[in-house]
């Protein structure tokens, strides 16, 4: 996927009459895009439409319309876009309860280090995570995550035949701690590789 420039964004007055629409599309879109492990670990699953959709987001709350802003604003999302060989993910830790959350985001801590995505029995793809900026500190993980997983080419052609894909987490405190993930999500995580 190529990363978007100032011409693929409507500007704050073109936004405001196609917000409505947008945003209804994009939620949609999404749902074929989430990966729950367990009760509390979702990962969304990246791409162009929902990188676009954040920047017009962030444009529209900081009244953002300078060129060099929008241009700030696209080199801080488009590392979010998967590049064809790789899944890019927005890891969240989710506890409505308050005191709920501060202990296990106190348990959970590493556990971005513990993600994993299988296809078939080939060796487990782990990723790479939170390259802009730590997000774990001596206490506590963060609620946030964000990750990067390079998938070999022998990979993404076993996807493309069929093969079943997992993702889990090797953590006591998810449970239960592993999924297999199905169409229609499969199918569009597929797609977010080059032909």
């Amino acid at each position: 996927m190529a990363n978007l420039k100032r011409d693929d964004l409507w500007s704050l007055e073109q936004y405001s009459t196609q917000r409505l629409q947008f945003r209804r599309d994009v939620m949609a879109h999404k749902k074929q895009r989430y990966v729950v492990i367990g009760e509390h670990a979702r990962l969304c699953f990246e791409d162009e439409k929902t990188i676009r959709y954040q920047i017009q987001e962030m444009l529209r709350i900081e009244r953002i319309f300078e060129a060099t802003d929008i241009q700030e604003e696209l080199d801080t999302y488009n590392p979010l876009i998967p590049s064809g060989q790789n899944l890019k993910a927005t890891f969240m830790l989710e506890y409505d309860d308050i005191d709920e959350r501060k202990v296990m985001l106190q348990n959970l801590k590493g556990v971005e280090k513990k993600m994993w995505i299988q296809v078939g029995d080939h060796p487990r793809i782990v990723p790479i995570c939170d390259e802009d900026l730590e997000r774990e500190n001596e206490e506590k993980t963060s609620s946030v995550h964000f990750m990067r997983f390079e998938f070999p080419s022998a990979d993404i052609a076993s996807l493309r035949a069929g093969e079943s894909l997992n993702m889990g987490i090797d953590s006591e405190f998810i449970s239960p701690n592993q999924v297999t993930v199905g169409d229609p999500i499969k199918a569009a995580l597929i797609a977010d590789f080059s032909a």
